[in-house]
């Protein structure tokens, strides 16, 4: 059986500057809010198509106390539709109330052990990753969602509890690597 190395819950922050839609340097570690979530999404996955609408409503809804942040590490030389342009459009269209930033060298995500799109790390006070996961049980299609995890763990956050889970697998599409990008693979015994 294949596995992918996962960052670990406890795990500090790992800190990054990566530029925004318009070319400025944005720092993981500059956001103020109590928790940070770090979104790996891109423009082109349907399954971050169809979970886009609940992650800009759950960014308004706790603004002020947890700071959203999208990253975008696909190979946008293979995948076009992921250039950033297409990031600029794809953020107006959806009402981005958060930064998207681009990872073109792919070391945040290499760093972050991300595997897919939406891939959702969120972090506490003292930058200690509480939650790694998805946003909900079914990202491709929002009518059929009966888990809407990242609000959960975020509420219980948000009121001193512990979250109700630490990990939940991300569903999702593969993060495009450039070639000799891609995450080291392990050959787990059964």
């Amino acid at each position: 059986m294949l596995q992918y190395d996962q960052l670990p819950p406890g795990s500090s922050l790992i800190d990054a500057e990566l530029p925004d839609l318009s070319g400025q340097p944005v720092r993981l570690s500059a956001f103020g809010e109590p928790f940070l979530a770090v979104m790996f999404i891109c423009n082109h996955c349907p399954y971050v198509k169809g979970s886009i609408e609940e992650i800009v409503a759950l960014a308004r809804k706790f603004q002020g106390q947890v700071a959203f942040v999208g990253i975008n590490s696909n190979d946008f030389e293979r995948y076009p539709e992921d250039a950033p342009e297409v990031m600029r459009t794809f953020a107006q269209t959806h009402g981005f109330n958060f930064p998207y930033l681009l990872d073109e060298a792919q070391q945040v995500a290499r760093a972050y052990k991300a595997l897919r799109t939406p891939e959702v790390f969120v972090f506490d006070q003292a930058r200690k990753l509480r939650y790694h996961g998805r946003v909900n049980d079914t990202p491709k299609d929002p009518t059929t969602v009966t888990d809407h995890t990242l609000q959960r763990v975020l509420e219980a956050l948000l009121q001193g509890q512990e979250p109700p889970v630490t990990e939940a697998d991300a569903i999702g599409c593969t993060i495009k690597w450039k070639p000799g990008h891609e995450p080291t693979v392990r050959i787990a015994s059964t």
